[in-house]
C-alpha cells in the first residue's frame, strides 16, 4: 500500500504544480488581455474627448449651423416650388386639380389646333405638350413674379407705418390691421391674412411663416427675421425695424443700379435671341419655297428641332450670364 500511496502522493503534488503553472499563465495572459482592453478603452476616450474639443470650438459649431441652415432652406425651397405653392404666390383661387384638369384641356386644345392645320405627328406632340405643360406654368410663373414686384416695392412703406404706430404706443396686431386696411395689393390682401391667422390662435412667427409660403420675398424674411431676435433678446422694435426699412431701401437701390448696368447686356441678349427667328421669318415672307422645304421633309424637321434645342441652349445660357443676384 505504501508504495501505491507515494505514487497517488506524487500524482498530486505533480498535478498541482503543473496546474499552477498552468494557471499562472492563463492569469498573466488574462492580466496582459485587461491591460490592453484598459489601454484601447482609455485611448478611445481620449479620441472621444477630443472630438468633443473640437466640435466645441466656435469654427466647427458655425459649420454645423451653416449646414443646418442650408438644409432648412433646401426643404423651403422644395416647399417653395410646388405647383400648389406657385398658384398661391400667384394669387390665383384655383386648386391643384383644377389647374391640371385646365392644363390638359389646353395641351388637347393645342395638340387638336396642330391636327387640323395639318402638322406631322411629332408638331401635333410638340405643340400639345407646350400648351398643357409650359404655358400654364409660364403663365403662373409671370402671374406670381409680377405679384411678388409689388409686394416687395410697398413692403418698405409698410414697415414704416409699423415703425410709426409703435412709437406712437400701438400694439403691433393694431398695427398690421392698418397696413391690411391702407395698403394696396397685394400687400394689403396678405396682411389680412396675417391678422386673421392671428385672430384664429397663431403665434406670430407661424403666421409670417405661413406669409413667406405664400409670398417668399427677401424682404419679407429679413422682416420676420428681425421680429424673431426681437420677441426672444428684446429691445427696441421700433428702431430695428426703422433700421430695416433703410436697409430695404438701400437695397432697391442697389438693384436698379444693377439694373441699369446691366440693360446693354440684356439688349444685347434679346436682339441676339430674337434675330434667328425674324430672319426665318422674313425669308418665309418673302421666299415661300425656299423655306418650306423644312416644313415638307423629315431632314427639314429634323433641322428645324436641332435649331430649337441649340436656340433654347443658347437664350438658357444668356439668361444665365445676365440674371444678376443682389
Amino acid at each position: 500500500m505504501l508504495p501505491v500511496l507515494a505514487a497517488v502522493l506524487a500524482f498530486i503534488t505533480i498535478g498541482g504544480v503543473g496546474w499552477v503553472l498552468v494557471g499562472g499563465d492563463d492569469s498573466s495572459g488574462q492580466a496582459v488581455k485587461r491591460a490592453k482592453v484598459l489601454a484601447t478603452s482609455r485611448t478611445e476616450s481620449v479620441a472621444a474627448a477630443k472630438r468633443a474639443a473640437v466640435a466645441n470650438t466656435p469654427e466647427a459649431r458655425r459649420k454645423q449651423i451653416m449646414v443646418q441652415l442650408r438644409e432648412v432652406d433646401r426643404r423651403e425651397r422644395k416647399a417653395r416650388m410646388t405647383t400648389s405653392a406657385k398658384l398661391k404666390q400667384a394669387g390665383l383661387e384655383l386648386s391643384l386639380r383644377t389647374f391640371v384638369v385646365i392644363s390638359v384641356v389646353m395641351g388637347l386644345v393645342g395638340a387638336l389646333l396642330a391636327f387640323v392645320l395639318g402638322g406631322n405627328i411629332l408638331i401635333v406632340l410638340g405643340v400639345g405638350i407646350a400648351m398643357g405643360l409650359g404655358l400654364p406654368r409660364w403663365v403662373v410663373n409671370m402671374k406670381a413674379k409680377a405679384r411678388m414686384k409689388k409686394f416687395s416695392l410697398a413692403f418698405p412703406d409698410a414697415v414704416d407705418v409699423l415703425v410709426r404706430g409703435i412709437k406712437t404706443g400701438l400694439p403691433v396686431h393694431d398695427c398690421f390691421k392698418v397696413i391690411a386696411r391702407e395698403s394696396p395689393e397685394p400687400l394689403a390682401g396678405e396682411f389680412r391674412l396675417l391678422v386673421e391667422g392671428m385672430g384664429v390662435g397663431l403665434t406670430l412667427a407661424d403666421a409670417l411663416d405661413k406669409m413667406y409660403m405664400r409670398m417668399p420675398t427677401p424682404e419679407l424674411k429679413f422682416f420676420a427675421i428681425v421680429i424673431a431676435i426681437q420677441q426672444k433678446s428684446g429691445g427696441n422694435l421700433a428702431e430695428a425695424l426703422s433700421n430695416l426699412t433703410s436697409v430695404l431701401r438701400a437695397r432697391r437701390m442697389m438693384g436698379e443700379k444693377i439694373k441699369a448696368m446691366s440693360s446693354e447686356a440684356v439688349a444685347s441678349a434679346a436682339i441676339i435671341g430674337s434675330l434667328p427667328p425674324a430672319v426665318m421669318i422674313m425669308v418665309t415672307l418673302t421666299s415661300p419655297s425656299y423655306m418650306m422645304l423644312l416644313f415638307t421633309d423629315v431632314r427639314g424637321h429634323v433641322m428645324l428641332l436641332g435649331a430649337v434645342l441649340w436656340m433654347a441652349t443658347g437664350v438658357f445660357v444668356m439668361k444665365r450670364m445676365i440674371n444678376f443676384k443682389f
